[in-house]
């Protein structure tokens, strides 16, 4: 027996099993991946998990030890990753099909969970993503179908994110995922007389409501010029009632300018002729007081 062992190529036989069962039974777990372990296809624990405000060297990442040949590991990406909606036609609720591009980032919160969702194969990841294109376009399409096209073009897009955003999270929580943002690259009209028709109607809705804005515009002006001129009067009653021969040598004086022409050499403001008598009443106020 210990001739056999001082055989090189026996020697190397248990070196070559040696190293076999150790990689077998030990795994390095990166910071980036989570794991699943699964023993006769059944999860028994999950290895460097993601934890909200975890500190990155303090995850539960590096070597664990499992049973050679009876425990398999699915891993699970712990970063953050994406899935595309690419140039799909969705409506909008005035009737415009849009050509619509957008994506969602999301990350794996509960891997047991996305391994019972999309089972226990290696490309969960890619199951996980295949499943959330078809939610995440259901979502797009269930929102826009409520929203007007001019929203996309408003400051109300940034809540029209969050709301796809949230109906997305709803759907996609069965596969253990957390949606951390949805963005529409773009929403455009068709070319052709589809995007015609549509500015047609976009300019014509736009002069209907800059002519509401100026009719209103022009209702309020005349209220309060109105106003205006009743407090005009009011002030002339007022002082009338005060003052009233102050009142009558005010506008005696403004009869005269008009009827005499300005003062100063200016073009007159009348250019009407009359000859009166010295003592008519219409000179009276020249006579002191109206005497």
């Amino acid at each position: 027996m210990s001739g056999l062992w001082r055989n090189p190529v026996t020697l190397g036989l248990a070196a070559l099993v040696a190293v076999i069962l150790l990689a077998a039974t030990v795994t390095i777990v990166p910071e980036t991946q989570q794991v699943v372990v699964l023993r006769f296809e059944q999860p028994v624990r999950t290895v460097n998990a993601w934890r909200s405000g975890e500190v990155f060297g303090r995850t539960g990442a590096g070597l664990i030890a499992r049973i050679p040949f009876v425990d398999r590991l699915v891993w699970l990406n712990k970063r953050i990753l994406d899935v595309d909606y690419d140039n799909q036609q969705v409506l909008s609720s005035d009737q415009l099909r849009l050509e619509v591009d957008a994506f969602a980032r999301f990350r794996i919160v509960d891997p047991l969970k996305a391994v019972n969702a999309t089972g226990s194969t290696s490309s969960t990841e890619t199951r996980i993503t295949d499943a959330l294109r078809p939610l995440l376009g259901s979502s797009i399409r269930n929102e826009l179908g409520n929203q007007p096209f001019a929203t996309l073009l408003s400051p109300e897009r940034d809540q029209v994110m969050d709301n796809i955003q949230a109906r997305l999270q709803r759907l996609a929580s069965q596969y253990g995922v957390q949606i951390v943002d949805v963005r529409i690259k773009h929403a455009d009209l068709p070319d052709g007389s589809p995007l015609d028709r549509a500015l047609a109607r976009m300019r014509t809705a736009r002069e209907q409501q800059a002519t509401t804005i100026r009719a209103q515009g022009n209702k309020e002006a005349q209220i309060i010029r109105a106003d205006a001129d009743a407090q005009a009067a009011r002030i002339y009653a007022q002082s009338f009632t005060k003052d009233a021969g102050f009142y009558d040598f005010y506008r005696a004086m403004q009869s005269y300018r008009r009827t005499f022409g300005a003062a100063g050499g200016q073009a007159p403001e009348g250019s009407t002729s009359i000859i009166l008598s010295p003592n008519n009443s219409y000179l009276r106020e020249f006579e002191g007081k109206g005497k």
